[in-house]
C-alpha cells in the first residue's frame, strides 16, 4: 500500500513537505503524531491522527505516538483563543496511562515486527532539561522573527485573545520542535504528522533539525474534520464524544454516528473505517439510491464502535436502542447498566417517588397519578389500562389497581412507565 495515495483517496491529506512521498517509497520510515494529554481519555477529534498512524503501520512503516506529558503542562496556542489551565505531574501521568490503553486498540505495540508501534512521553526527556540548557541547545537556533511569523502566534497577537500570548505559550513551538529533534536523533524519526493546525509547530521542528545537524526530515498533515454545516466535528450539546465508556457510553457513541448527516457520512466512512476504496464507493452509491435506509451511518456506527469498544458493546447498544425505538422486553431493559439507561431516556419526563411507599407496595393507578403525574386523572389511566396501553418496565399493566412495589425497581432505583407506544416517563425512587 502507498501511504500517501491511501490518505489522498480517503480525504485525509491536507499538506505535505516536498519529498515526503519519495522518502516513504524509498525505505521503512519512522513517523510520530503528538497527542495532548489534557484528559484521561481521547475523544473522536483525535481519531483522524490515530487513523493516520494505523494506516502508516499497515503500509509497513513504524508509528510512534508521542504523549505530551511535558508540553501538556504548557498548552499549545494553536487554534486556542485563551491560555489553558496547567496540569499537575500526577494528573498527567494518570492521563498518559489511560491514553496508552486506548491507543492499543488501534496500533500494534506488542508484536515482534520491526515496525511495531511505540509510545513515548516527552516528559521523560524534558524533566531534567534546565532552562539554561534549553536556551543554549534549542533557543539559539530559531530566531524570534521565525517564531513570530507562525499563524498560531499571529492570530493570538492580532486581537483574537484578550490577554495576548504568554511567554510560556510562545515557547511551545520550540518544545515541540525539540521533540522532533530528539526522536530524530534517538529513533531515526524522519516524519512528523498531525492536524493542519499543527503545520507551524511541525515545520519549526524540521527547521530545528536542519539548523542543528543538517538532517532532512518531512512533514504531513491531515485536514481538521468539520461537519457539512460548518459546525465543530465531535461536539454535541453535552460536550465531546469520548472514546472512554466512562464519559460517553457505547449507546451514545453509536447514536452519534447513526445521526450524522448523509453528506458527513460519505466523508466519514472513508476517514474513520478501514473499508477499501471499491467497497466505500459501492456503499456510497447504494446509500444515494436509498438514503432513508441510512446504510452509511449504520456501517460507520458498527465499524467504529467495534474498533473503539467491542462487537459486544455495539450489539448491546443496538439492542438498547430497540428499547426506545422498537419492541423490546422487560428482560432486555433489566440488562441495561445505569449509565446506558439514563442515556437512552435522557430528556424524558422524570418524577421522584417515595421509596418507602414502594417498599410497602402501591396501586399502579395511585403511582401514575398521585405520586407521578403520568396521567392527569385516574379515569384516563383506568381507560388506557383497559386498552392495553400502560406499561411499567416494558410489561403491560393488566389491572389499574395492580400492586407495584420496590422489587420492580431497575438498578434498585428506577422504574420506566410507558403511556402508549412513544410516551416514556422515568420514575426515580428517593
Amino acid at each position: 500500500m502507498n501511504f500517501v495515495e491511501e490518505l489522498k483517496w480517503r480525504g485525509m491529506l491536507h499538506d505535505m513537505m516536498p519529498g515526503t512521498e519519495e522518502q516513504l517509497q524509498k525505505e521503512v520510515t519512522t513517523a510520530y503524531v503528538g497527542i495532548d494529554p489534557t484528559a484521561d481519555s481521547l475523544h473522536i477529534g483525535h481519531l483522524c491522527g490515530i487513523m493516520m498512524l494505523r494506516h502508516f503501520q499497515r503500509c509497513g512503516h513504524k508509528p510512534i505516538a508521542l504523549v505530551g506529558g511535558a508540553t501538556g503542562m504548557i498548552g499549545d496556542p494553536s487554534g486556542k483563543s485563551q491560555e489553558r489551565n496547567l496540569l499537575t505531574e500526577e494528573t498527567l501521568r494518570h492521563n498518559v496511562a489511560c491514553i496508552k490503553e486506548q491507543l492499543g486498540r488501534f496500533l500494534d505495540f506488542d508484536s515482534n515486527e520491526p515496525n511495531r508501534a511505540e509510545l513515548v512521553n516527552n516528559y521523560d526527556w524534558m524533566k531534567d532539561f534546565s532552562f539554561l540548557d534549553f536556551a543554549r541547545t534549542v533557543g539559539k537556533h530559531i530566531t524570534v522573527n521565525y517564531m513570530m511569523a507562525k499563524d498560531s502566534v499571529q492570530k493570538r497577537l492580532n486581537g483574537e485573545a484578550r490577554d495576548g500570548l504568554s511567554f510560556t505559550e510562545f515557547t511551545y513551538q520550540l518544545l515541540q520542535g525539540y521533540d522532533f529533534l530528539h526522536l530524530y536523533e534517538t529513533k531515526n524519526c524522519k516524519l512528523q504528522m498531525g492536524g493542519s493546525d499543527q503545520w507551524g509547530n511541525i515545520t519549526t521542528g524540521a527547521e530545528l533539525i536542519r539548523r542543528t545537524n543538517g538532517g532532512e526530515v518531512f512533514a504531513l498533515t491531515c485536514p481538521l474534520i468539520t461537519k457539512a454545516d460548518g459546525g465543530k466535528f465531535g461536539k454535541t450539546e453535552s460536550g465531546n464524544i469520548w472514546l472512554s465508556a466512562d464519559y460517553t457510553s457505547p449507546y451514545k457513541f453509536v447514536q452519534f454516528w447513526l445521526n450524522v448527516s448523509d453528506a458527513d457520512a460519505e466523508k466519514y466512512i472513508k476517514i474513520f473505517t478501514f473499508i477499501g476504496k471499491e467497497e466505500c464507493e459501492q456503499l456510497i452509491e447504494e446509500h444515494r439510491q436509498a438514503p432513508h435506509l441510512r446504510l452509511l451511518q449504520k456501517r460507520l456506527a458498527k465499524d467504529i464502535t467495534t474498533m473503539v469498544h467491542s462487537a459486544a458493546d455495539y450489539e448491546n447498544a443496538i439492542e438498547a436502542a430497540g428499547i426506545l425505538f422498537g419492541a423490546s422486553s422487560s428482560e432486555q431493559l433489566r440488562k441495561l447498566d445505569e449509565k446506558t439507561l439514563l442515556d437512552i431516556f435522557d430528556g424524558v419526563p422524570t418524577f421522584e417517588v417515595s421509596r418507602d411507599a414502594l417498599q410497602a407496595g402501591v396501586r399502579a393507578v395511585d403511582l401514575l397519578t398521585d405520586m407521578a403525574a403520568v396521567f392527569p386523572s385516574k379515569g384516563e389511566m383506568r381507560k388506557m389500562t383497559q386498552n392495553g396501553g400502560v406499561l411499567i418496565n416494558k410489561e403491560k399493566i393488566t389491572a389499574f389497581d395492580a400492586t407495584v412495589d420496590a422489587s420492580m425497581l431497575l438498578d434498585g432505583k428506577y422504574m420506566l412507565a410507558q403511556k402508549g407506544k412513544k410516551n416514556y416517563f422515568l420514575l426515580i425512587a428517593k
